[in-house]
C-alpha cells in the first residue's frame, strides 16, 4: 500500500469535489511531505492536516456567519475534529488495502468527467484543464486518481460494515406508542384571586433585604458613552437637485410598475384532446367534482398548474374566455400553447394607471436618495483621510456635512427609531470599541457612513434601593404571590388525590385489620359516623385527545409536557411554568393507534432515526478497532508546526 493518507476531494477546487463517505464526515487525503502521524502503513501529511483544519474552520464560519481565528478554533476543538476525520479515513484506507478492496478504472473516469472544474470552455471534460488544475494543486494525475479509487474503496468498506445494522423492532414499536399516546385531562390556573387574603405589603427592611439578595435584577447594565458623526442619504435627500428629464426617463424605464392592464389570477389544467376537456367541464358543471380534484386525477396539484397574475394577452387564444368572466369561475375549454385546457379564474386585479405627475414625488425621493448615496461614496475617501490625519469627530462635523451626536449606549436596550443605534453596523462597532481606538469610517447598510469614539465605560452597578423601591416591592410581591400559589396548589392537589381514593368503612377496617382482630375488635352493630369527604377542587377546563406534541391555547407548553408525566388517571399534578401555577388532573390515557397512514409515517421516521444512530455508533466502534489494530502514531512537532502557521 502506498504510504500516504489522502484528502483531495474535500479540499480541492473550492469544495466542489466533495465525495466519499457522506453522512459520517469521513474525508479523503492529499499528498504532502512531512507527516503528522499514521495508521498502520497509511501516513497523514502536514498538508492533509492544514487543508482539513481550514475546511473545518470554513464550515464553522458558514454555519455561524462569523470568521474563526486559529486560536478560537483550537479552543473549541476544531483541530481535534480535523485530526479525527483524517485518522478515521486513514484507518479505513489501511483496512481496504489489507482486504484488497478497490474499484476499476471506469468509476474513476466517470467521477473525473463529472467534476465541473475539469471542463473546458465547451462544457466537456478537458484533459488539459484536468492536468493544469492538478498541477496548480501540487498533484499528479496518478495521485489524484489513486485518491478517487481509495474513496470508492472506503465507501464499499463502510457499506459492508453497516449493511446489517437496523433498528430493533421492539424499540421502534415502544417509541411509536410513546409518541402517539393521547390523554384526556382537566386543568386550572391558580391566580392571586384564589388566595384567601391579599399578599401583605412588606416593610422597608424586608424590601432592602430582597434588593440585596436579588442584586442581579436591580443592576444597571454597562453603559458606553459614545460620540459619533454620521451621514446618510436621507440627510442629503432634501438638498440634492434632480433633473426633470432624469425623472421622466426613470418613470419610462419603470413604466410596468405604473401602467398595467387588467390582470387575473389563473390556474390552467391541460388535457390531451378537446373531447376529454369538454367531458371534464361537464363534470364540473354538474358538481360531480371540483377543479382541484380534477387536477389531482391527472397527478397535479394547484401549485403545479398555477399561472399567477396574467393579462389577456398572456393567455393567447384563451384570453377572451377567461376575461369574459365577471367573477371567479371556470372558463373553457379553450386552446393554449400546450393543448386544450380548462382555466380556473380566482381573482380579478384592476388595471393600474399611475400618471407621471402622481408618481413624480416618489420618483424624486428615490432618485435623490440614490444620488445622495453616490455623493457620500465619493466623499468617503476624504473623510477617511481626515480621520487618518488626526481630525477629531467634532472637527470633521464642522465642514463635512456629517452630523455630530452622542449616545449612552446599552447593548440590551431597544434602539431608538431612526437613531444611529438602530443600525446593526453601529451596534457591532459600539460593542467592540475601546477607549484606545482611533475613530475610523464605517459604512451603513443604506449607503451612509459613520465614525465613533468611545469616551467612557460605566460598568454595571447596583442601583440604590431608594431609586428602585417601587420595582423591588413589585418584584417581592410577585415572588410572594407565586410562592403562596404553589403552597395553595399543593394543598389542593392533596385534596384532589384524597377525593379520588375510595373511603374505607370502619367496619371493613375492623374486619380486615389483623391488629384489630387480635385485640378482639368486633364490627359495630350500629352505624358508625363517617368522616366528611375531602373537598374536591373545581377541575377546571377539559382537554380531550391531547397528544404529546399538542398544545393548549394560552397555556405554557410545559403544562402539556408534565401532563404526560402523570402515571395514573385520577392523579393531579402541580405545574409551575413561566411564573404561572397550574393544577392538572389526568382523566384518561388512550393507547397509540398502530395502524393508519400517520402511524406508518411515524414508525418509518423512528426506524430511520434509530437505524442511523446505531450505524453511527457501529461505525465509530469499527474505526476505533481498525485504529487499534493498525496502530496509531502522532508527530506532535509536525502538528504544532501546522498550528503555528495558521496563527
Amino acid at each position: 500500500m502506498r504510504g500516504k493518507g489522502k484528502s483531495t476531494i474535500v479540499w480541492l477546487l473550492m469544495g466542489m469535489l466533495v465525495l466519499g463517505l457522506g453522512g459520517f464526515g469521513v474525508t479523503n487525503f492529499s499528498g504532502g511531505t512531512a507527516d503528522i502521524g499514521s495508521v498502520g502503513d497509511v501516513e497523514i501529511s502536514s498538508d492533509d492536516y492544514t487543508r482539513s483544519l481550514r475546511a473545518e474552520m470554513q464550515e464553522f464560519s458558514a454555519r455561524t456567519g462569523r470568521q474563526l481565528s486559529a486560536a478560537e478554533a483550537r479552543a473549541i476543538g476544531v483541530d481535534r475534529a480535523a485530526m479525527a476525520r483524517l485518522f478515521t479515513a486513514a484507518a479505513l484506507e489501511a483496512e481496504a488495502g489489507r482486504l484488497g478492496v478497490s474499484v476499476g478504472d471506469k468509476p474513476v473516469q466517470e467521477q473525473i468527467a463529472a467534476i465541473p472544474a475539469f471542463r473546458g470552455l465547451d462544457g466537456r471534460f478537458s484533459p488539459e484543464t484536468y492536468a493544469d488544475t492538478l498541477r496548480r494543486e501540487g498533484m499528479t494525475t496518478s495521485e489524484f486518481e489513486y485518491d478517487l479509487r481509495m474513496d470508492e474503496a472506503r465507501a464499499i468498506l463502510q457499506q459492508a460494515a453497516l449493511a446489517g445494522v437496523t433498528a430493533p423492532a421492539p424499540v421502534t414499536a415502544l417509541t411509536q406508542s410513546w409518541l402517539l399516546e393521547s390523554r384526556d385531562l382537566h386543568w386550572r390556573e391558580l391566580t392571586a384571586a384564589d388566595l384567601a387574603a391579599p399578599v401583605a405589603t412588606p416593610d422597608d427592611a424586608t424590601l432592602e433585604a430582597w434588593h440585596q439578595a436579588n442584586a442581579d435584577r436591580f443592576t444597571a447594565p454597562e453603559i458606553r458613552k459614545i460620540t459619533y458623526v454620521w451621514l446618510t442619504p436621507e440627510m442629503l435627500e432634501g438638498t440634492v437637485e434632480v433633473n426633470e428629464q432624469a425623472l421622466r426617463e426613470l418613470y419610462d424605464s419603470r413604466i410596468a410598475d405604473f401602467q398595467q392592464p387588467e390582470r387575473r389570477m389563473v390556474e390552467r389544467l391541460v388535457f390531451p384532446d378537446m373531447a376529454t376537456a369538454e367531458a371534464a367541464k361537464a363534470r364540473l358543471d354538474k358538481g360531480e367534482i371540483t377543479f382541484e380534484a380534477l387536477a389531482g386525477e391527472r397527478g397535479l396539484s394547484l401549485n403545479d398548474i398555477d399561472l399567477g397574475e396574467v393579462s389577456k394577452a398572456d393567455l393567447g387564444a384563451a384570453g377572451d374566455a377567461v376575461f369574459a368572466l365577471e367573477e371567479p369561475g371556470i372558463a373553457g375549454p379553450a386552446g393554449s400553447d400546450l393543448g386544450p385546457a380548462l382555466f380556473s379564474m380566482n381573482a380579478i386585479l384592476e388595471p393600474l394607471n399611475i400618471p407621471y405627475e402622481q408618481a413624480r414625488d416618489d420618483l424624486r425621493v428615490e432618485a435623490a436618495v440614490d444620488r445622495a448615496r453616490r455623493q457620500i461614496e465619493e466623499q468617503s475617501a476624504d473623510f477617511e483621510d481626515r480621520l487618518a490625519g488626526g481630525a477629531t469627530l467634532e472637527e470633521l462635523s464642522k465642514d463635512s456635512g456629517m452630523k455630530l451626536g452622542s449616545i449612552d449606549w446599552d447593548a440590551s436596550a431597544e434602539a431608538e427609531p431612526g437613531g444611529i443605534d438602530a443600525y446593526p453596523e453601529f451596534r457591532q462597532r459600539a460593542a467592540a470599541a475601546t477607549e484606545a481606538d482611533f475613530p475610523e469610517l464605517f459604512e451603513l447598510e443604506d449607503g451612509g457612513v459613520f465614525a465613533l469614539r468611545l469616551d467612557k465605560i460605566e460598568p454595571p452597578a447596583l442601583i440604590p434601593f431608594a431609586k428602585v423601591r417601587a420595582r423591588v416591592e413589585e418584584d417581592w410581591k410577585q415572588n410572594e404571590t407565586h410562592r403562596q400559589l404553589l403552597t395553595l396548589a399543593e394543598e389542593r392537589r392533596v385534596d384532589a388525590d384524597a377525593a379520588a381514593q375510595p373511603a374505607t368503612p370502619a367496619a371493613q377496617l375492623a374486619a380486615t385489620d389483623p391488629v384489630a382482630q387480635a385485640a378482639g375488635a368486633q364490627a359495630p352493630e350500629t352505624a358508625v359516623e363517617t368522616p366528611a369527604p375531602a373537598v374536591t377542587p373545581e377541575p377546571g377546563k377539559a382537554e380531550t385527545g391531547l397528544t404529546r406534541g399538542g398544545f393548549i391555547n394560552g397555556v405554557p407548553q410545559e403544562v402539556v409536557a408534565q401532563s404526560f408525566d402523570i402515571d395514573e388517571p385520577g392523579e393531579t399534578a402541580v405545574v409551575d411554568a413561566e411564573n404561572r401555577v397550574f393544577l392538572v388532573t389526568l382523566d384518561a390515557i388512550h393507547p397509540a393507534a398502530s395502524d393508519g397512514e400517520e402511524a406508518q409515517q411515524v414508525r418509518e421516521g423512528i426506524d430511520a432515526r434509530l437505524a442511523d444512530s446505531l450505524r453511527q455508533d457501529v461505525f465509530e466502534y469499527f474505526t476505533r478497532a481498525l485504529q487499534a489494530q493498525g496502530g496509531v502514531t502522532l508527530n506532535q512537532t509536525a502538528i504544532d508546526a501546522v498550528n503555528a502557521q495558521l496563527q
